[in-house]
């Protein structure tokens, strides 16, 4: 059986903390403080964290990209998004530039 690869579409949440949205018809589950990438299925995150021992609780129904700060409606009490889950995400890394060049 091919694997996916790290990252994909299937990528879901788990985080250090939760909370829950009393707005709307439905009370939700929400990931709160640090979040990193979770592949269903697997006891790790995408940077090899173990969910159980590092007290991380797993949101399956909450898709990586609804916890990206700049986009995601799941992230109102996000504090911080692992680094090394979002590059194996493929988010690009940030652009190195020389401000004040030599002559």
């Amino acid at each position: 059986m091919p694997r996916r690869p790290r990252g994909s579409a299937s990528t879901r949440v788990a985080a250090s903390g939760e909370w829950f949205d009393e707005e709307g018809p439905v009370r939700q589950r929400l990931p709160a403080g640090e979040v990193h990438g979770w592949e269903p299925g697997t006891n790790q995150t995408l940077c090899g964290l173990p969910l159980s021992r590092a007290g991380l609780r797993a949101f399956s129904h909450v898709r990586w990209g609804d916890v990206q700060p700049a986009t995601g409606g799941a992230a109102d009490q996000v504090a911080s998004v692992c680094p090394r889950c979002a590059a194996a995400f493929g988010r690009p890394a940030a652009r190195w530039t020389r401000t004040d060049p030599r002559p």
